[in-house]
């Protein structure tokens, strides 16, 4: 586990090299599809990350899966992050009214903040090499689908500041290559850069942007990092760093430039000019389509001499990311009691996509606390992407779903606790709404230490002649195969309506059965990746009470693919053929 301060990403492929966690790949490889399915080939078997030297038709070598195993997380930033999240919470619950006593007790953590922060340095490796007008061409940006759009920069750190000096943000908002000089800029809703765009545009201004590729490994996590829009990820770059984050000088004007980085990008975003961007194969698992998004025109490029091109490839979970969003959590989730004082434990899946799904231990001391916790986790930053949030007061670890989901469905009452809000916004990459941005989300209660209804482990009633291959995933929870959507739209309703579903409180109606509960992975991701809240949730019966709709089990959800869903990402036989070939010269056989 590294101890020490990883400052650029040269002395992290160093430590990853001495750990046995970094395979040197000397034979020539394609960044068009070829590197993307190496990777996944290597992700899917815990392997280590991926130094591709040989690159067709860039001088640049490419770096991928830095991140992609618990204890590679662990190398980059060791525990001193949690210790002084851990210790700030401590601060925040015990250092009022202040003594000296309780001030020498905090020490460690008021010397490691004050560590925070920036620091302008004279110089640094990113000024070594300069091109005007810049070359993005020169660069291996990897094609990771045979549907993309092109190109993609699948690291990107974009930096930006609000037009009215109210804060910086750093974000990774995909970055589409379109020539030397632009590309497109995927700035979703609810996110930081976009806000500052929509600032200078409301002016008719352009947004001048900094655009990184690799850097410190801290400047890449702060940049994924779901924090509030008013914290600087800058400030939580030099925390992961464990020093001051070093800043030069733009020579050339704009805004400074981290020291570290291996490439920086400078230009502007003009107003109200939109290119299509798009398709792309997203962390979903599924093909965003082509959309208008604002267009970067690039006027620098900074890079080191020697500057290595890291990427990462996203897809059907789990990728990378994963582990990404998993560390960000253990590393954040201390501070949630601090900013909602009745959350005792939040998580966000993964496995469907993070954004799908999340879950939250509560207080509910009083009648409908628990709501009121629920509306705050779905009113903060990026959670408010949340699409289905389940809430318990229970002594339960909310991360182990199956305890969860059984703890819950053993106390809903589905005439009370499920609560489905229509007509509001969904993340863009979700497509299971009626258009997008637009969509619903759901948010079930189970609380309470008393159980309502015991949930049968077994399946002995009837299906109707539709449906088929009747699996038990969980118990209480049915898992069903009937025909496409298409075929039979109503079938969801029709089902729920089945008098020979007996005591099942819910039953998720699939394309595949078997696919859908070959593992907690396949479950999560088939049930809450293709079902929206206000289309596609049924029950028995139906009862409004004072503008509230209650069900009646059995609940029904329709996770069928739908006409109007993308298609689910998968490895064009062409690139698999072509892998599959020279496979040998690449890989080791371990990790084949």
């Amino acid at each position: 586990m590294s101890s020490g301060i990883i400052e650029d990403l040269s002395t992290f492929l160093d430590i990853l090299k001495k750990e046995f966690e970094l395979l040197e790949i000397d034979a020539q490889v394609d960044p068009h599809l070829e590197i993307a399915e190496i990777h996944r080939r290597v992700i899917a078997r815990g392997g280590p990350a991926l130094l591709f030297s040989n690159v067709m038709n860039s001088e640049f070598p490419v770096i991928t899966n830095l991140f992609g195993t618990k204890r590679r997380m662990e190398l980059a930033f060791g525990q001193r992050p949690q210790q002084f999240v851990k210790d700030l919470v401590r601060a925040a619950e015990t250092l009022m009214p202040p003594s000296l006593e309780k001030l020498w007790s905090m020490r460690s953590m008021i010397f490691a903040g004050m560590k925070m922060g920036m620091k302008t340095v004279k110089s640094g490796p990113i000024l070594e090499v300069h091109k005007a007008p810049p070359k993005l061409m020169e660069l291996p940006l990897l094609t990771s689908w045979h549907s993309d759009g092109g190109p993609f920069v699948t690291l990107p750190l974009v930096y930006t500041e609000h037009p009215d000096s109210r804060g910086h943000n750093l974000g990774m908002y995909r970055i589409q290559r379109y020539d030397d000089t632009t590309t497109g800029i995927h700035w979703q809703i609810h996110k930081g850069g976009g806000y500052h765009y929509h600032a200078a545009e409301q002016r008719n201004e352009a947004l001048p942007l900094t655009l990184y590729i690799g850097g410190p490994p801290a400047l890449m996590l702060a940049a994924i990092a779901p924090l509030p829009e008013n914290i600087p990820e800058l400030v939580l770059a030099s925390l992961l760093l464990g020093k001051k984050l070093e800043m030069v000088k733009n020579p050339h004007g704009g805004h400074p430039l981290v020291a570290q980085a291996e490439f920086a990008f400078t230009g502007i975003v003009p107003p109200h000019v939109r290119h299509p961007e798009g398709p792309f194969g997203d962390h979903y698992g599924y093909n965003s389509l082509q959309h208008d998004y604002p267009v970067f025109q690039a006027q620098h490029m900074y890079h080191r001499k020697n500057a290595v091109y890291p990427a990462t490839v996203v897809g059907r979970p789990r990728q990378e990311d994963f582990f990404i969003g998993d560390f960000l959590q253990d590393l954040l989730s201390p501070l949630f009691p601090l900013v909602m004082s009745s959350v005792r434990q939040l998580k966000t899946f993964g496995e469907a996509g993070f954004h799908c799904l999340a879950a939250a231990r509560v207080m509910d001391r009083y009648p409908r606390e628990a709501f009121a916790a629920g509306l705050r986790i779905l009113g903060e930053g990026q959670l408010s992407l949340t699409k289905f949030l389940i809430l318990t007061d229970g002594d339960i670890d909310v991360e182990n779903f199956a305890a969860l989901w059984q703890h819950v469905l053993a106390r809903v009452n589905w005439e009370r606790d499920l609560f489905v809000f229509a007509n509001v916004s969904q993340d863009t990459l979700d497509y299971t709404g009626p258009s997008v941005n637009k969509g619903s989300k759901a948010m079930l209660m189970g609380l309470g230490k008393d159980t309502c209804r015991q949930l049968p482990e077994r399946f002995n009633g009837s299906l109707p002649d539709s449906l088929s291959l009747p699996k038990v995933f969980l118990p209480g929870t049915l898992v069903v195969q009937g025909p496409g959507y298409e075929a039979e739209p109503d079938l969801a309703r029709k089902t729920a309506e089945w008098q020979g579903l007996g005591d099942w409180p819910v039953v998720i109606l699939v394309d595949d059965s078997k696919a859908a509960t070959l593992s907690t992975q396949e479950f999560l991701w088939t049930f809450f990746t293709r079902f929206e809240p206000a289309a596609d949730i049924h029950g028995a019966k139906e009862s409004v009470v004072r503008y509230h709709v209650g069900l009646k089990p059995p609940i029904v959800f329709d996770c069928r693919m739908k006409p109007w869903y993308t298609d689910i990402l998968e490895v064009d036989p062409m690139t698999k053929h072509k892998v599959d070939a020279r496979i040998k010269e690449i890989l080791p056989q371990k990790w084949r």
